[in-house]
């Protein structure tokens, strides 16, 4: 059975000589020539201060080390301000600051030293460079420099904004922590409670500058990592959770909306996603139709599954949830399993075999550290306000 401390015994190979953390292999060997990407450092960040919450031995440092490769590696533009996407490209993402922002977040909460300089820069950037108040969303991408904005929108970016922003108000309290709340009420109603629920809980993932669906976006590439055609059905159970995380984070103050929603996307990823092309599993996307795309089934997508699962289970009392919570992290550990490593393969074909059409190696360990401590933490605005 994958447990937290295999995980991070993996996750700690990653660490880089000169700083931050790599992309890992298969072999769960950083990939020498892989380019340093953010969102791995970030990610990889997050994930050894949440396990310095748990009390894990050598793992604060760890939490340092990326939190220092953030606010002072070649990843960090110094002079434009915010982050390369990687060492080799200059632009700047949303889903890349998001991540940023998530670190800082949970590094503050960690007491990890530095935690609090990196949330402060990353919420600065995140507000000035990428939050549009009249929309109510984030922009999705900048030049290097920010003097071009893409006419691109993403639904990914913002739903990891959400993420990120409920970490940082439950880092920062207070008034502004209301006021990121707010934030990320705004956006979860937006995407979810507007575009999804008006499409039967088919969950849009593109759009223009003008917020307009692109339903078509990316038909040419639809296996994309971060912009697949189609309904991503990984990104509904994603959504389905992060409803219940901002339910909990407002209090009585939360919209019923938010559990029915969160049931109403969770229900229909579950319906229409499991098996949908006959052999146990998630497809990776469905189209419009509800007819599966790429049929890959991605280890990230099983992850949140779970993790939504058990998270509407706490919330409902309901054994039903509880139930598919543990049927499919048994479905898990039989197939992706991956015990030289510790980890989850991260891609597989319907039939079980390795595969890497979209995710070469093991890359990092975010969705399952995350699917792992949310099993039985509480629920709250963010994963590390339940573990402290």
């Amino acid at each position: 059975m994958t447990d937290l401390d295999g995980l991070l015994a993996l996750a700690a190979r990653s660490r880089v000589p000169a700083g931050g953390f790599g992309y890992l292999g298969a072999d769960g060997a950083v990939l020498p020539d892989r380019p340093q990407e953010t969102w791995i450092v970030a990610r990889m960040t997050h994930v050894f201060a949440l396990a310095h919450l748990l009390g894990r031995p050598g793992v604060e440092e760890l939490a340092s080390w990326g939190v220092t490769a953030l606010r002072q590696g070649p990843l960090h533009d110094g002079v434009s301000g915010g982050w390369r996407a990687a060492e080799d490209d200059g632009t700047k993402s949303a889903y890349v600051h998001a991540f940023a922002v998530l670190a800082g977040a949970t590094t503050t909460v960690a007491g990890v030293p530095g935690g609090r300089d990196l949330l402060d820069e990353a919420l600065d950037v995140w507000d000035r460079r990428f939050w549009d108040d009249d929309a109510g969303l984030a922009v999705e991408e900048w030049t290097a420099g920010w003097s071009h904005l893409s006419d691109y929108r993403g639904a990914n970016a913002n739903m990891h904004g959400v993420e990120a922003t409920l970490a940082a108000a439950d880092a920062l309290g207070g008034a502004e922590g209301t006021r990121l709340r707010q934030r990320a009420l705004r956006s979860t109603e937006r995407i979810v409670h507007g575009w999804a629920r008006e499409r039967n809980w088919r969950l849009p993932e593109h759009f223009d500058a003008a917020w307009t669906p692109l339903p078509e976006h990316n038909r040419d590439r639809p296996a994309d990592p971060f912009r697949p055609y189609g309904v991503t059905v990984g990104h509904q159970f994603e959504w389905a959770r992060l409803c219940l995380h901002l339910r909990a984070a407002l209090g009585d103050a939360a919209p019923g909306w938010l559990l029915d929603d969160a049931v109403g996307l969770f229900d229909a990823a579950a319906g229409r996603g499991w098996a949908a092309d006959g052999a146990p599993g998630f497809p990776y996307t469905l189209g419009w139709d509800d007819r599966p795309v790429v049929t890959a089934r991605m280890h990230w997508v099983l992850c949140e599954a779970v993790a939504a699962a058990a998270v509407l289970g706490a919330v409902t009392g309901e054994d039903h949830y509880a139930d598919l919570a543990a049927t499919w992290r048994a479905h898990g550990e039989e197939r992706f399993a991956d015990p030289s490593t510790g980890s989850w393969h991260h891609e597989l074909t319907p039939a079980g075999e390795v595969a890497s059409g979209t995710w070469a190696g093991q890359p990092d360990a975010y969705h399952l550290a995350q699917m792992l401590l949310l099993e039985d933490a509480p629920v709250r605005g963010s994963v590390a306000r339940a573990l402290r």
